[in-house]
């Protein structure tokens, strides 16, 4: 197999074009049954057999496998008698902390991170101390703050030095903003194979070096980390750099430690649907301050203020150089300060109802889980299972919908490559440098990540809001039960 991964096509599949990666959280809320309770809000079931980390089947063990009645599908009576809805987790935690933050951008009437105005106004510091407690909280050395997650990619690839002739690989799997910020260096994307993590497939890695090779993205995708172990030694063997994206995972750890800070930079997004939020912001972390200095300079127009110089410890290294205004502003890092203070307890309330759906399912007779990369670092913040094809995937969503619990396909990204757009290799303008040459020849399109659309046509998952009750928890285990029991016996 070459790195186009050239082989027999796989039937069509959906790509994620027509899903709307909010769909999945948008449900109402309502009421719940008593059915399949767990014995304390704490408390773990103890099936005889269980599934793996890795998703291997187990048979049927602790609890009953009896049909509870028929789908509501077909007639029968839902789990719920009204709908079980997700919410955007960091806005749930808004509280007077956050309202303090902001005042005090008020009151000082410093709106702008590196100075204040009029006769009453103080210098302003909610953008420099959340770099600086973000950086420590997650274990790295140095922050810096943004716009969006989409700029702290483009930030970050320009930092490590990509650009023209250059190839990065990421997961064929995931958000368009990877593939934009790619194309925005001038860099050619390069499409690897996810396996069923839903993560980067470390074992399809290195087929795609190639000399042009500058960056490996691993993306830490639905709140579970890829395998960084196996990611890092390749990079390492083969002298690359590393750009972890944690947009969608931020609070997640891979063995110890946050996701974001193993690589050589990693980033965050803010966007409401993450983990903590200010609405929209990204960040990007590094412990290598000549990355350091590089970020500073290219978010903020090539311009290095005193505080990000003062971190250097060392006379500056750079001249200006073009850059960008990606400059996060007061109100964005004073709500990112109160949310980042909660962040472990946010991720904690998240895996804790994840942990639960799980442990009340993975019983079930022949169910291959999520494999999980770290079980105990994940937020498990969706619990998904495998099933036979698609038409049985789609059988499950529409099922558990109609127990009035939400479900859906693998949604929040796109399979990037069968992007009509991305297999035409269209760009902003004619001869755009990612496909002006030797990098041209790469192929897009189905067959270059078959097994990604194996993985995405077969499974389904429920989600997790970290406000949801012991009864919620256990409604969403009694129609996960419900449904695979009447279908897989079908």
């Amino acid at each position: 197999m070459n790195r186009n991964g050239e082989q027999d096509k796989p039937k069509a599949a959906e790509t994620g074009e027509g899903v709307r990666r909010r769909t999945f959280l948008g449900a109402v809320t309502g009421l719940a049954s008593a059915a399949f309770l767990p014995k304390t809000v704490e408390g773990r079931p103890t099936p005889t057999v269980t599934t793996t980390a890795g998703g291997s089947a187990a048979p049927a063990g602790g609890r009953s496998t009896n049909s509870p009645g028929a789908l509501a599908i077909d007639g029968g009576t839902p789990v719920r008698s009204t709908k079980l809805g997700t919410n955007y987790p960091g806005p749930l935690y808004y509280d007077e902390e956050e309202r303090r933050e902001l005042l005090e951008v008020l009151e000082r009437r410093a709106p702008f991170r590196w100075y204040g105005i009029g006769p009453k106004g103080k210098k302003p510091d909610k953008c420099n101390q959340f770099e600086k407690e973000f950086a420590a909280h997650l274990g790295a050395k140095y922050c810096v703050a943004v716009t969006s997650g989409t700029a702290a990619l483009i930030t970050a690839l320009a930092a490590l030095g990509v650009g023209p002739g250059d190839e990065v690989i990421l997961p064929a799997w995931t958000w368009y903003a990877c593939y934009d910020a790619v194309i925005a260096t001038g860099a050619t994307p390069v499409f690897a194979e996810i396996d069923d993590s839903m993560n980067l497939d470390p074992t399809d890695l290195e087929r795609h070096v190639t000399p042009r090779t500058k960056i490996i993205m691993p993306v830490h995708i639905m709140g579970e980390p890829a395998d960084m172990d196996p990611i890092l030694a390749i990079a390492r063997q083969r002298n690359l750099k590393v750009l972890e994206d944690a947009a969608q995972s931020c609070g997640a750890t891979y063995k110890g430690r946050y996701l974001g800070s193993m690589g050589d930079a990693g980033i965050y997004s803010f966007q409401v649907c993450k983990t903590i939020t200010a609405g929209e912001g990204g960040a990007i972390l590094t412990s290598d301050p000549a990355i350091l200095e590089r970020l500073a300079r290219i978010h903020d127009l090539g311009l290095l203020h005193p505080p990000h110089a003062a971190l250097l410890g060392r006379p500056a290294r750079t001249d200006m150089v073009p850059g960008y205004n990606f400059r996060m502003n007061e109100f964005t890092g004073a709500v990112m300060r109160a949310q980042l203070r909660k962040l472990d307890r946010i991720a904690a309330d998240i895996r804790e109802r994840g942990r639960r759906v799980t442990e009340g399912i993975e019983d079930l007779p022949g169910i291959r889980l999520r494999k999980l990369s770290d079980p105990q670092g994940g937020l498990r913040s969706l619990v998904f299972f495998r099933t036979s094809d698609r038409a049985q995937r789609d059988r499950f969503t529409a099922a558990l919908g109609a127990e009035n619990v939400p479900a859906a396909i693998m949604e929040g990204s796109v399979i990037l490559p069968m992007q009509p757009f991305i297999e035409k290799k269209q760009t902003v303008e004619n001869h755009w440098p990612s496909f002006d040459g030797p990098e041209g020849e790469i192929s897009y399109g189905q067959g270059c990540c078959p097994r990604t659309v194996e993985v995405f046509d077969r499974y389904v998952g429920v989600p997790i809001d970290p406000s949801y009750s012991t009864q919620d928890v256990a409604d969403l285990i009694a129609a996960v039960r419900k449904v695979y029991l009447a279908l897989v016996k079908a």
